[in-house]
């Protein structure tokens, strides 16, 4: 199982420029990713920008959105915004996306979250098409020689995995419990297979962390889920010593999981060298 890093860039007021310092140490460190967590309606660095500016600081380290609310963007404009950075990176990226919970995250005009599923729906079709070169008016919207760029998705409904069956590599579940988890990758496998997907979907589970100011961390944590579903906010416990880091990695290895990736509570730059310790 391969292990990666989040970037702090839902922390709560981040320094942004810790972001590209951040994600040069993790590579340093042999981190398998970088990660970004997605909102809007909270005081940190958009997905798209933590992304690139993490990519700028490194060569070789994966980069994955764990995930970005996609439905909260017009469709062209974030194919266009992901291909781009991809492609000035490496084909570095994977785009983990989902439908979102929050009403308070769909804040752009006629994107709002009633209806965001059949809306999502849609923007995959235009992803697909923006990516292959199909004109956007005049133009295409992206380089020949832009791939389609592997998709993980997020979420917890029986539509969520057949998107995911679709269009996707595989499914990412969010910051819960061992126990939560393990229940959505064992459907995730299922319907895989059912839908006649060759092999295996790729499985990536997110973990929250802090070994540093411990107090600090557990109380970004309650804040940015705060408005969160009851059963959501109660199910993100981080780890918070390196006995609990070592046990997440071997229960989520036990589940067969791909990647493990531990997310950040604090933007506290040494946090990257302590999970280091405790992993390698």
């Amino acid at each position: 199982m391969r292990i990666g890093i989040g970037l702090p860039n839902q922390v709560r007021d981040v320094d942004p420029t810790v972001v590209p310092r951040w994600a040069a140490r993790a590579e340093e460190a042999g981190f398998s990713s970088l990660a970004t967590i997605g909102r809007y309606a909270y005081p940190g660095v958009s997905d798209t920008v933590a992304l690139a500016a993490a990519a700028g600081a490194t060569e070789r380290i994966g980069l994955l959105s764990g995930v970005l609310l996609a439905p909260t963007w017009p469709a062209a404009l974030l194919a266009k915004e992901i291909a781009s950075i991809d492609g000035v990176f490496g084909h570095r990226l994977t785009f983990g996306v989902g439908v979102g919970l929050r009403e308070e995250e769909f804040t752009v005009p006629g994107l709002g979250a009633r209806g965001r599923g059949a809306r999502f729906d849609a923007d995959l079709e235009i992803y697909r098409e923006v990516w292959d070169g199909e004109p956007a008016g005049e133009n295409a919207a992206v380089p020949s020689g832009t791939r389609q760029v592997p998709m993980l998705f997020g979420g917890y409904t029986e539509q969520a995995l057949q998107r995911m069956v679709r269009w996707g590599t595989g499914y990412i579940a969010g910051s819960g419990s061992v126990a939560a988890s393990a229940p959505r990758f064992e459907a995730a496998k299922r319907a895989w297979s059912e839908g006649g997907r060759d092999g295996a979907p790729r499985l990536v589970s997110l973990a929250y962390f802090v070994l540093g100011d411990v107090d600090a961390g557990l109380a970004n944590v309650r804040d940015f889920y705060r408005l969160a579903p009851k059963e959501v906010a109660d199910s993100v416990v981080p780890c918070s010593s390196p006995e609990l880091v070592r046990k997440s990695i071997a229960d989520f290895a036990e589940l067969g999981v791909d990647e493990l990736i531990f997310v950040p509570v604090t933007d506290e730059v040494d946090e990257v060298a302590r999970l280091a310790d405790v992993v390698s």
